[in-house]
């Protein structure tokens, strides 16, 4: 469940519904209705004017990155962290949001994303399954291709890592990405035709390209680069969500001039492949979380 603003609506919810016992006791809900109840109190005029509804939405899925359909509802959810644009629709029969990581007009540098905003929000849909989809430069694969990362390293500078800031909590990270979604995005890329690669997503922090010398230190350390990997896995890990990534390659790092004429015309060639794949990762993934992930706090504070 999710508190969220409804640009399409005209109306302003003026009570809160019935809830069960169970949704008081989520954390994410509660933080949702203080939200709530503190903008209705709040004499900032922007807060006041805001088309606030208390939606009863609950996504099984939640897909960072990319909106890859025409159809939906625009949603704002509203954390702790600020609010977030997001668009709920339905994939495969299934219940699913869309969160552009890059905000509405893509205009957020990967340094500058609210990225615990991204993932409190998806949490807060009640989704357990994130599918995150990432550009990429590949060292091991040529552009057009599709890598699921299997480990992940990260060489950020300036991004709040955790949203336990008032104690020490230590999540493992020895398998980043749930093994149960890249298993079935990875049976999904090959439904349709495509054979993707594995390897180790490694994190810089941009907002600038690699420089030549950088991707000949990188190639010790891992397979596909680019800058928004991180800290998005480290937070669904401590929010227990079942987090695993698509990249799409987009040049060859290291080889060349590389612009964003490229790698949007690469993209645009990509997307229809991807939203089938997509459509086929949501139609597969069980009902029921097999994996460890949702035990990922268990044993992770003092």
């Amino acid at each position: 469940m999710c508190l969220a603003t409804c640009r399409s609506s005209n109306v302003v919810a003026e009570r809160i519904y019935s809830f069960t016992k169970n949704a008081w006791q989520d954390r994410c809900f509660y933080e949702q209705v203080i939200i709530w109840i503190r903008a209705k109190r709040s004499s900032d005029k922007t807060a006041l004017s805001s088309r606030v509804i208390l939606s009863l939405m609950r996504a099984e899925v939640a897909i960072i990155g990319r909106i890859l359909t025409h159809s939906g509802e625009r949603i704002d959810i509203a954390t702790p962290y600020g609010n977030v644009g997001a668009i709920s629709s339905r994939i495969s029969g299934r219940d699913a949001v869309f969160i552009p990581r890059h905000g509405d007009k893509h205009h957020l540098p990967p340094h500058r994303i609210n990225y615990r905003a991204i993932i409190s929000a998806a949490a807060a849909t009640g989704a357990e399954r994130v599918i995150a989809i990432n550009t990429v430069g590949s060292m091991i694969s040529p552009p057009g291709s599709f890598v699921i990362p299997n480990d992940i390293i990260e060489f950020t500078k300036s991004r709040t890592p955790t949203f336990y800031e008032d104690r020490a909590v230590h999540v493992d990270m020895s398998e980043p990405y749930c093994p149960e979604i890249r298993n079935v995005l990875i049976e999904s890329c090959r439904a349709e035709g495509h054979e993707p690669y594995e390897g180790v997503y490694v994190c810089t922090e941009g907002p600038h390209f690699e420089t030549r010398a950088q991707i000949r230190m990188l190639r010790n350390f891992g397979d596909v680069v680019w800058m928004t990997g991180y800290p998005e896995v480290v937070l669904a890990k401590e929010k227990a969500l079942c987090y695993a990534s698509i990249c799409l390659v987009t040049n060859v790092a290291g080889q060349g001039r590389v612009d964003i004429v490229q790698i949007v015309s690469v993209e645009r060639k990509m997307r229809d492949d991807l939203a089938r794949i997509i459509e086929g990762v949501v139609s597969r993934i069980p009902e029921r979380r097999s994996c460890r992930c949702s035990m990922a706090l268990e044993d992770a504070g003092f």
